[in-house]
């Protein structure tokens, strides 16, 4: 859904051609349909496929030729490099998702806020054969519906917590009434008490997820370390376990952050 900076000109054609940008990325390396494309952003197929053939003049999309489907383009690439140097922690963050996979059996993940969603940065599987595939590198889910933007939207301040949540009044249509304001507040509370958020299925069911603010320098929280597996393997005595070792290993990561002068 698109977002506007009413009343400066100009604005709602870049959030649209912004939000474009953010689902084809999200579609990977395999592209995305000009139809998914037009449904998701909610623009008619002509609005969308004169914005993304825009943005392919520009490089910032290409279209396969065989396929049809769009993709990232190569001025992405050159653009997300330099960003990488202030931005991106994957290489600050890699050992310590393999470390927590290792530990724990389970499928680990480092995710970033971005705005009103936390995206997927880095996935490590863990060694328990039977695996939850809800997350994966590139997949976004708004903030306090995935166990990473639960624990991140937990450790924001309460005035940024309000005012997400008044943005964003169709959290339970789209992700069922267990993401109404009530259950949601009271799983955020749950989560600053516990350190760690729990997401019992609420995605997929019987796909159980942990997740573990990390603190930029500043102590704002800005990633999460998040463990997902099947609902057996989540019995609370385990439950607690992995929380304990997801803490640990999230207090590690953002004392690296602090650390590092980049």
């Amino acid at each position: 859904m698109e977002q506007r900076a009413p009343g400066i000109p100009g604005a709602q054609a870049i959030a649209r051609a912004a939000s474009l940008l953010r689902l084809v990325t999200a579609g990977g390396t395999g592209g995305a349909t000009l139809q998914s494309l037009a449904r998701e952003s909610e623009l008619s197929r002509s609005t969308a496929h004169r914005l993304l053939s825009a943005l392919r003049a520009e490089g910032l999309v290409d279209r396969s030729e065989d396929t049809g489907r769009w993709m990232p383009g190569p001025e992405l690439f050159l653009m997300g490099t330099v960003a990488a140097a202030r931005y991106d922690i994957t290489s600050l963050a890699r050992d310590i998702v393999r470390s927590l996979a290792v530990k724990t059996e389970e499928s680990a993940f480092l995710s970033v806020r971005r705005a009103d969603e936390t995206v997927c940065l880095v996935r490590e599987e863990g060694s328990f054969p039977i695996r939850s595939f809800v997350l994966s590198e590139g997949v976004r889910f708004p903030l306090g519906v995935a166990s990473a933007g639960l624990a991140i939207l937990a450790f924001l301040p309460d005035h940024d917590v309000d005012a997400y949540l008044d943005r964003h009044p169709e959290l339970a249509e789209g992700w069922g009434r267990t993401h109404g304001e009530a259950a949601l507040r009271a799983r955020l509370a749950e989560t600053k008490e516990r350190g760690y958020s729990v997401n019992p299925g609420l995605i997929v069911e019987g796909s159980w997820g942990l997740g573990a603010a990390v603190f930029d320098r500043q102590g704002r929280p800005e990633w999460a370390l998040s463990l997902t597996g099947v609902e057996f393997r989540f019995g609370p005595d385990r439950t607690q376990e992995l929380g304990r070792i997801l803490l640990a290993h999230a207090h590690q990561l953002s004392a690296r952050i602090a650390g590092n002068r980049r």
